[in-house]
Order: structure tokens, then C-alpha cells, then sequence
């Protein structure tokens, strides 16, 4: 008897031990404080379109923006967005300025060591903006690994990786904002241009008089939101909210809204 006593007292110190570190983890977890607070903080990079963009009003739009919306009335409290500089980012996210990052971000290897991401919820592509009458000369990112070549993209961008990795001997040139980068090609100012699909495309269609776009990607880039790392509790949160808005229709409402849309241009600056 005194044996079974025993066990029993160590199995009930055992679970009350387990259930002490499983409430510690919820209550460090970043949900167990917007529930809190009432309020999500999400960080994003504006001016990446379709995904978040700035509107003549001043409002932050976007595929991307219209999630966080989602997001928050799913959790019935309300949203504050924070626009930050890209290349300061993922600090912003591991100093507690915000608390996930839903900013078109590529889940990376090297990305993945500092946060933690969820499920991809699209997959994208670098692709190239041409200057107008190089179309001839260069047909994929191949033809332009070449030092006569200077090519643009966004700093800390996976472009600006993407360059380094398949166009090495090219001249690379690093802007802090893709429009920036952009304009470059457009002005005669540089050769080419790498950044995601989405982007490329839109500013194509506006700015097709002036260069070419070659629109097959040369990358796999599933794009994810970001998190600090270890919380569970968020992560299965945020999988499982993908996961309801694929099967209820409200991905394919605010995917189409963006890209088989462009009335939302109008809104733009």
C-alpha cells in the first residue's frame, strides 16, 4: 500500500509539474497578452503591393492588412498596425514592438533561427524587371550574371539575396524601398530589377511602356507570418485560423480582392 501511495504522490508531483510549465508557457505566450490587452500588434513593411501598401488617405491597405482585420475580429480585439523599416524588422518582432510579423516575409533557413513562422500562406518567386531593349539580350536571370550588368533589388530582401546566390559577378545595387529600386530600371539608371512576382507584375502593368518583365520565377519562396519563438500556443492559434479562413472562403474573398483585382489601385497615392 505504502508503495502505491508512493507512486501516486509522484505521479500527482509529476502532472502538477507538467501543468505548471504548460500554464507558464501560456502565460509568456503573445496570444495570453492580446487577449490581455485587447489589442494586436502587427508589424509590416507598407509599400510591398498587393500585400501592404499606404493609401491617399494615409490608411494601410492590403492583402496582408486585410488578414490582420481577419485576424484580430477572429480574436475580438483590435488591431494596431506597425509600419516598420525592413531591415529592422525581425529585431522590432524579438524586442516586443509587435507581436507577429505579417509582412510578405519567405520563410528561410537563416530567417527560421531567429523566429519561429507558420504555415506558408502563399507561395511567390523572384522574377525580373528588364530595362526596355535588353529583352533581346537577356532571357533569363542566367544572362545576366555578367559585371557589364547592374542589378537592383530591396535590401535584406530575398532579391537581394537571390542576386548574390545566381548572379554573382552582376553589379549589385541595394535601394530601402522596392519603388526606389524599381525606378532605377524604368529611368535607364540599371539593368534589371529582382524582386517577388506579386510586385513585379503590378508594377509592370503600370509601367510596361518602359521595361519588360520576365515573369517565370527562378525561386520557390513559400511566404509566412512570423513569431517569437516558443509559443506553441500562438502557433497552433495561427495555423488553425489559416487553416478555418481556407475552408470557409474568406482566403479566396481577400486573395481575390488583391490579385484578380485592380480596382484597389485607385486607392494608392
Amino acid at each position: 500500500m505504502r508503495k502505491i501511495a508512493l507512486m501516486l504522490t509522484m505521479l500527482v508531483a509529476v502532472m502538477g509539474n507538467a501543468w505548471a510549465s504548460s500554464n507558464s508557457l501560456w502565460e509568456q505566450s503573445a496570444l495570453n497578452r492580446i487577449m490581455k490587452d485587447g489589442v494586436l500588434r502587427v508589424g509590416l513593411d507598407s509599400g510591398y503591393m498587393p500585400f501592404e501598401m499606404t493609401s491617399k488617405d494615409g490608411k494601410y491597405i492590403g492583402f496582408d492588412v486585410d488578414f490582420a482585420k481577419q485576424m484580430a475580429k477572429a480574436m475580438g480585439v483590435k488591431l494596431e498596425i506597425v509600419n516598420t523599416a525592413w531591415d529592422g524588422i525581425i529585431p522590432a518582432l524579438m524586442t516586443d514592438k509587435f507581436d507577429i510579423i505579417m509582412s510578405g516575409m519567405t520563410v528561410t533557413a537563416e530567417r527560421n533561427l531567429q523566429v519561429n513562422f507558420v504555415d506558408p500562406y502563399i507561395v511567390v518567386g523572384q522574377t525580373i524587371l528588364l530595362r526596355k531593349g535588353l529583352e533581346g539580350e537577356i532571357k533569363s536571370y542566367k544572362d545576366l550574371n555578367d559585371p557589364k550588368f547592374k542589378v537592383i533589388s530591396k535590401l535584406g530582401t530575398t532579391g537581394d539575396y537571390a542576386i548574390k546566390k545566381y548572379m554573382p559577378k552582376a553589379e549589385l545595387r541595394l535601394f530601402e524601398t522596392e519603388a526606389d529600386g524599381a525606378l532605377e530600371v524604368v529611368n535607364g539608371r540599371a539593368d534589371a530589377f529582382v524582386y517577388d512576382l506579386p510586385y513585379n507584375a503590378i508594377y509592370s502593368a503600370q509601367n510596361g511602356k518602359n521595361l519588360v518583365h520576365i515573369d517565370q520565377p527562378f525561386t520557390y519562396e513559400p511566404l509566412g507570418w512570423a513569431i517569437r519563438k516558443g509559443d506553441p500556443d500562438f502557433t497552433n492559434w495561427l495555423n488553425n485560423f489559416l487553416r478555418q479562413t481556407r475552408g470557409d472562403g474568406t482566403y479566396d474573398k481577400i486573395y481575390n480582392r488583391w490579385f484578380a483585382n485592380s480596382d484597389w489601385q485607385k486607392k494608392l497615392k
